[in-house]
Parts: structure tokens; C-alpha cells; sequence
């Protein structure tokens, strides 16, 4: 059970407080409601574009690591479609330096030519690393429009394409800043060693008089229910051939979350998970075999992604993901399988729960959803799915017309065939 505190600035600011008295530090979290759903259609990757622009300096602090260095405090941020998530640990009694610097690059960031230029080169060359020149890296710039056609999730968080970055003029950047982060759009966890009425004095202090900015009213359009299969096979520079197959689900809020993610524990944590057992150690046809899925807030997906051991074919490999599925969609998973995720679901929540930063993390996106004592109901949830509903999620979901396969064949392996 996480306890906390909460209030509202006048400018809409909204301050989640936990206190934890047996650690000497604390935890200064700010979640920004922007991802990169909430970006235009041929301006993308700006979300995080803004997550390095927020460590350039702001207006009365030019270096932001700085100062935080010499108080002994660490930072970092990520990105998601969903979120801009930025974070800071120090020792308690140097708090009020998080307050500072986070209270100034929300008020205005520098947006200096030299900042932009810096920051683009950044991310321009993340993506070439990580998105073009890695072996599968771009998996999401080409699964994702696959299985989403209206959604803005149809492109990955660094963006469609790497010209959107190397294109954005500072005025859209501005735009982008003046729209998204503001005290109205934020929510601020304050958590460690900490006293909520000293929060309430620090948070007026620093973030009171900043304007609270035009409230942004997400209207974006919503997916269709997939009615046809999609395939792609696409060769590439990669060491084995690949196999992904993504099936739309309910987004975060939607009542079978919680039996998709115990259904994908089922299929894939651990070695005694069915994935593993069956299809790489008894059959031995993949090398390695994984679902997840992507938790996303709007409609997700449910991933199914192994790379077929050296002399099975892709067809092989296919037919027998599609086989397990049938298993699951012909019976009910059993007692044991049941109770051992939800058993080790639990023990993972508790243990997120000894962490001060991810107990910050989770009451600021828990508050987004709707609201932070969300987190304490989790457990709970995921306790009272039953082996039926698992049954009927599979028999909705892993059907060939809500199914989207991305082939990935190895060049060598092509060669090898002809």
C-alpha cells in the first residue's frame, strides 16, 4: 500500500507527495501528458526531440547537469507515445535545487539556434544507431503503420522518418513547447524524506507563478477494429531470419488488460513459460521466442516476435506460433499456470514498490490514467482473472484477421536458398 498526499496549484499543477521517512533521499518526478501520439502527421518525433531540448539549458540556467552534480544528484528522462517522463534523485535536504531547475525549464526553455542544432544532431544520429543501422531496428518504423492505420500510433517515438528532425524550424519547436508543456498538462511527484506542507511551501514557491497555459484537448482518431490480415517480408542485413506477428488489444483502461498481460507471462516469463518450453527446448524450432505487449493507452498491441533456429523455414516457424494459439484458444490455461503469474506479478509489484523512483513513476502515470490510488487496486485486478476470461481473449484476439506478420528474412539466409 503506497500512501500519499495530493493538491492542485492555482495554475493546475498537480502535486502527488509521498512520504517515506527511512531513506535520506528524495524523488522529484514530472510527468508531461505529451507522447508522440499527440504530434502532427508530417511534423514527428518532436516529443523526444524535447526530451534532450530540456537539458539545453533554460533561461536562467544555461548547464542544467550542473548545479544538480554538485548537490550529489542524478537525472534522466524517456519517451514514449504516450508520455515525456523527466526524473531527479538527490539527498533530501538539497530538494529544493530539483525545484529550481525543473520549475525553470518548465517556465521557459532557452530554445537557442545552438541548442536546437546540438540537440537535432542528437537525435539524428540515435536514429541512424538505433532505428537504421542495428539489425531489426527497424522493426516499429515498419510493424507499427502495419497495424495501425488511422491511429498516431502508426509511427514509432523517434518519429516517421529521420527528415521530420532534421526539418523541424525553431517556430514549430516553440509551438510544440507553448502546447504541451505547461503546469496544466504536468503532474509532479515528490517523494522520500519529505514533509507535505514543506512541498506545498516549495511547490507555490517555484512552479506558483508560472502562466498555466491553454489546456490541450487531446481529439485523436481512434483505431477501427482490424478486419483483414496483414503480412510484409522485407530482406535485410540481419543475422537470422525473424518472425513478428501483432494482433490488436484493448487499451490500458480496458477491462481485458489485465488477462493480456497475465496471458502473455503465460505464453512467455521463464523458462517454464509455453513458449520456451515447447518451442525452443521440445520442438527446438526457434532459437528464441517472446509476446509482450505494449500497454499503450489508446489500443494496443499483443507482439509475438522469435527467430527460427538455422535450417527451419519461416513457414515452419508461423504454423507453430498459430498452433499455440489454437491450444489456447481450444482450453482453458490451467490452475498451476494461472496462479504462478499472478504470483509472480505480485512479487514484481512489491518489489517496484521499494523503489522510491518507480513509486514515483507509477503514482504520476496512474494519476494520468485517472487516478494514483489506481496503484494500490492493481494487485487485486490482476487476482481476479479467471482462466475463462484468458479463454475468451484469446479466441477474440489471436484471429487471422486481426493479425499484422512483419517477416524479417536474413540476406545470407535468402542467398543460401537459391
Amino acid at each position: 500500500m503506497v500512501k500519499f498526499n495530493r493538491f492542485t496549484l492555482a495554475n493546475g499543477l498537480r502535486v502527488i507527495v509521498h512520504e517515506d521517512h527511512t531513506t535520506p533521499m528524495a524523488v522529484l518526478n514530472i510527468l508531461y501528458d505529451v507522447g508522440a501520439r499527440d504530434e502532427d502527421a508530417d511534423k514527428t518525433g518532436f516529443a523526444h526531440l524535447f526530451e534532450h531540448l530540456m537539458f539545453g539549458g533554460s533561461v536562467n540556467i544555461p548547464d542544467y547537469d550542473q548545479p544538480l552534480q554538485r548537490v550529489g544528484g542524478e537525472n534522466n528522462a524517456f519517451t514514449s507515445n504516450d508520455i515525456t517522463n523527466y526524473y531527479i534523485t538527490l539527498p533530501s535536504s538539497n530538494l529544493e535545487t530539483a525545484f529550481w531547475l525543473e520549475s525553470d525549464r518548465m517556465l521557459s526553455l532557452a530554445f537557442s539556434k545552438k541548442s536546437l542544432e546540438v540537440q537535432r544532431n542528437v537525435v539524428i544520429e540515435e536514429f541512424k544507431q538505433r532505428y537504421l543501422n542495428q539489425p531489426y531496428g527497424d522493426v516499429w518504423l515498419k510493424l507499427r503503420p502495419m497495424v495501425y492505420k488511422k491511429h498516431p500510433y502508426q509511427w514509432a517515438t523517434i518519429g516517421k522518418n529521420i527528415q521530420h528532425i532534421e526539418e523541424a524550424k525553431m517556430e514549430d519547436v516553440k509551438a510544440f513547447f507553448k502546447k504541451h508543456y505547461n503546469p496544466q498538462n504536468a503532474i509532479m511527484v515528490v517523494g522520500g524524506n519529505v514533509n507535505t506542507d514543506d512541498i506545498k511551501l516549495m511547490a507555490e514557491k517555484w512552479f506558483g507563478s508560472i502562466p498555466a497555459g491553454e489546456k490541450y484537448h487531446r481529439n485523436l482518431p481512434q483505431e477501427p477494429e482490424q478486419q483483414e490480415e496483414r503480412r510484409l517480408t522485407t530482406t535485410a542485413n540481419v543475422p537470422l531470419n525473424d518472425i513478428y506477428i501483432a494482433f490488436q488489444m484493448g487499451a490500458r483502461l480496458d477491462e481485458s488488460y489485465y488477462a493480456a498481460e497475465l496471458l502473455s507471462d503465460i505464453l512467455s516469463r521463464g523458462n517454464s513459460s509455453r513458449l520456451y518450453r515447447r518451442l525452443v527446448k521440445e520442438k527446438q524450432l526457434f532459437s528464441e521466442v517472446h509476446a509482450y505487449m505494449t500497454g499503450s493507452i489508446d489500443k494496443g498491441m499483443f507482439v509475438f516476435e522469435g527467430k527460427p533456429t538455422k535450417n527451419v523455414s519461416i513457414e515452419t516457424a508461423e504454423a507453430a506460433i498459430w498452433e499455440e494459439l489454437e491450444l489456447l484458444k481450444n482450453s482453458e490455461v490451467t490452475v498451476e499456470e494461472l496462479t504462478k503469474v499472478k504470483n509472480k506479478v505480485e512479487s514484481t509489484m512489491i518489489f517496484s514498490e521499494m523503489s522510491l523512483l518507480d513509486k514515483a513513476m507509477n503514482l504520476a502515470f496512474f494519476e494520468l490514467l485517472s487516478d494514483a490510488e489506481m496503484m494500490n487496486a492493481e494487485t487485486d485486478k490482476y487476482s481476479k482473472v479467471t482462466a475463462e476470461e484468458i479463454l475468451e481473449l484469446s479466441r477474440k484476439m489471436f484471429v487471422k484477421e486481426n493479425s499484422s506478420t512483419l517477416i524479417y528474412l536474413a540476406e545470407k539466409a535468402t542467398a543460401d536458398l537459391t
